[in-house]
Parts: structure tokens; sequence; C-alpha cells
């Protein structure tokens, strides 16, 4: 047979130990560090990069997976490891005095309803994968608390609470089509694959 060969993933679905799921882990492990960074200088140059590297991490896990084979365990720990970094920030810029804990408590209450909902489809083998208005969700997430935390913009207040809120927002919405789809889900599966 002439022609390219299709390369087949270095790691199958059930598979644990892959280099996303190594950087997933060295993310979760890296949360605490960043929360000392903003409990001790919430408003500096250091937290700002830490959290810069800590959200392209997210970008690099997606990668790997991509190029060498998502695995279901991956698409679980991702988007956790995604909810504790942003929630930890977040959480420690509310006990910081510098955000309100209203806007956070919905971001958190969302987030934790839609990790219950994610583990209970992933039970009966219904994946729900992350949608664009999810991925854009998190960037604006990333956005809102990097905003809080660099010094050229900590202290636009109106500035940064209008991405938290925007983040709020999105949020609520990707949170909503979560639902509807895992609802849907069952009801394809019970039909069978289309004839």
């Amino acid at each position: 047979m002439t022609g390219s060969t299709i390369a087949r993933p270095a790691f199958g679905p059930s598979a644990l130990l892959t280099p996303a799921n190594a950087v997933t882990v060295a993310r979760l492990a890296a949360t605490p560090v960043m929360v000392l960074l903003i409990a001790r200088d919430a408003v500096s140059w250091v937290a700002v990069a830490a959290w810069f590297v800590l959200s392209c991490t997210d970008g690099l896990d997606g990668y790997l997976a991509r190029r060498q084979g998502a695995t279901r365990s991956g698409a679980f720990l991702d988007p956790l490891a995604d909810k504790i970094c942003v929630l930890a920030a977040m959480l420690t810029l509310v006990a910081a005095g510098r955000w309100w804990w209203l806007p956070v408590g919905v971001i958190a209450g969302r987030e934790l309803l839609q990790t219950l909902w994610r583990a209970r489809l992933g039970r009966r083998g219904i994946s729900v994968p992350a949608t664009r208005w999810a991925k854009l969700k998190t960037l604006v997430q990333d956005l809102a608390v990097g905003g809080a935390l660099l010094p050229w913009t900590a202290h636009r207040h109106a500035l940064v609470q209008t991405v938290l809120w925007a983040a709020v927002i999105l949020t609520v919405v990707t949170g909503w089509q979560y639902l509807m789809g895992g609802r849907r889900e069952p009801l394809a599966a019970l039909a069978g694959p289309p004839a």
C-alpha cells in the first residue's frame, strides 16, 4: 500500500502515565505555591509571572494529549486541574480583600456542580467534551486573575471587575450548555448509532 501512513497515538484511552497527565499533575502541585505568592503579595510581577506560566501549561497538556493520544483520565483531570488552579487563585484574592466573594462564589458553585455532573456522566461512560465557549470561559477567568495580579491593571478596579463579571456570565452560560449536552447524550446513546 502506497501513500502516507496514519500515525497511531502513543497512548491508548485507558493510559494513566502520559506526558499530558504529568503536566496536569505538575500544575496541581504548583497551585499551593501560586496561592502562597498571591497571599504574600497579591499585586506583584512575581505573582503574575507565576500565574502566566501556570495558565500556559493548560495549553501544553492539551497539546500533548492531542499529539500523543487523549485518555479518559486526562479528559477528567485536565478540566479538574483548570478549576482547582483558577478557584484557588480566586479564593485567595477574596481572602486578601481584593475581590468580592459573590462573583467568585457563583463561579465556584458552578464549577463544583459541573465537576459532579461530569463525574456522574463519566460513571455511565458518557464524555462531555469542552466546547469553544468553555475554553473562552477559562481564558476569561485566567485574564481576570491575571488582571488582579498585574501591577499595571490591579488598581483599575472597574476594568478588573468587568473582566471578572464577564467570566461569571460565561461560567453560568457554559454550565447550562454542559447540563443540556449531558442530558441529550444518554438519549442519543439509547437511540444507537445512526443508520
